[in-house]
């Protein structure tokens, strides 16, 4: 790792920590690959400070999230054990740095993929179950001020995420005209379908298996994939609550605190508080 990746995933760690958005680190990296570099450098950190890994998510994979945030390539991030909230839990203010939520399809393993190039079959007969996801995206970086490796950096602007709760087989649902769609006490707030998502949710957690095993780091039985979001993201304001649902999968609910009481660490920020101090 170079002073310029360390300088990075300080400024970022920084933000985490203070609660507080950073300038983009774009002027400190060179590249998606020195972006990931970044992330890999968090994610041994964190790692070391006790959080466990429970999965990854793949991220830009909507032509309509991609148009939001003016990029054009998907990108991948960790899922940590305390970024999983249970369905309808109440999410604390302030647990994600300006918030924006999705509907996903998540996907369950329970077989390792490690090939360098894997097949739809291949995904199909690792995966367990599929289950309706709300991924919660955060940016340490201030506005979403955001190119590629600004987000890789900061791990896919991973935030937290909500899984349903009744899994169901991928024999049993058409993935790709699934459709779905996001309610915000009763109103539509985004709509989208299967196809939306690489064209296939399998096809972005096959890009995802790829890419992972080429980095010597790939997808192991247990892991939760999150595949991508459906449709565009909708802004988080205190007290929403969101329901989405997707055909053949079901329903899930984020519900968001009305306001900070007062001012707290999350659960999830806390070992990078401990981490910030070393940085």
């Amino acid at each position: 790792m170079t002073e310029r990746h360390q300088a990075a995933a300080a400024r970022l760690l920084e933000a985490y920590v203070s609660g507080r958005p950073c300038e983009p680190v774009r002027d400190l990296i060179d590249g998606v690959e020195s972006a990931y570099a970044v992330q890999s450098l968090l994610t041994e950190r964190w790692l070391a400070e006790g959080r466990r890994l429970t999965g990854r998510k793949v991220g830009l994979t909507s032509k309509a999230v991609q148009r939001q945030l003016g990029v054009d390539a998907p990108d991948f991030g960790m899922l940590f054990a305390d970024m999983a909230v249970p369905d309808g839990e109440e999410i604390p203010a302030g647990t994600v740095m300006q918030p924006r939520a999705e509907a996903e399809v998540a996907l369950v393993l329970d077989r390792d993929l490690t090939h360098e190039r894997h097949t739809v079959a291949d995904v199909i007969r690792a995966t367990a179950f599929a289950l309706p996801a709300i991924e919660v995206v955060g940016s340490r970086v201030r506005d979403w001020d955001i190119t590629l490796p600004d987000t890789v950096a900061d791990n896919a602007s991973a935030g937290v995420y909500v899984l349903g709760n009744r899994p169901a087989r991928l024999g049993d649902v058409d993935l790709r005209m699934a459709g779905m769609v996001i309610e915000r006490r009763g109103e539509q707030v985004s709509t989208g379908i299967g196809a939306a998502c690489l064209g296939h949710p399998l096809h972005a957690a096959m890009w995802l298996a790829d890419t992972l095993a080429r980095l010597g780091r790939p997808l192991r039985a247990g892991d939760t994939v999150l595949t991508g979001a459906l449709g565009p993201v909708v802004p988080i304001k205190p007290g929403d609550v969101l329901e989405a649902r997707i055909d053949g999968l079901g329903d899930v609910r984020a519900a968001f605190a009305p306001e900070a009481s007062e001012q707290t660490v999350p659960a999830s920020e806390q070992t990078v508080r401990a981490v910030g101090e070393t940085a």
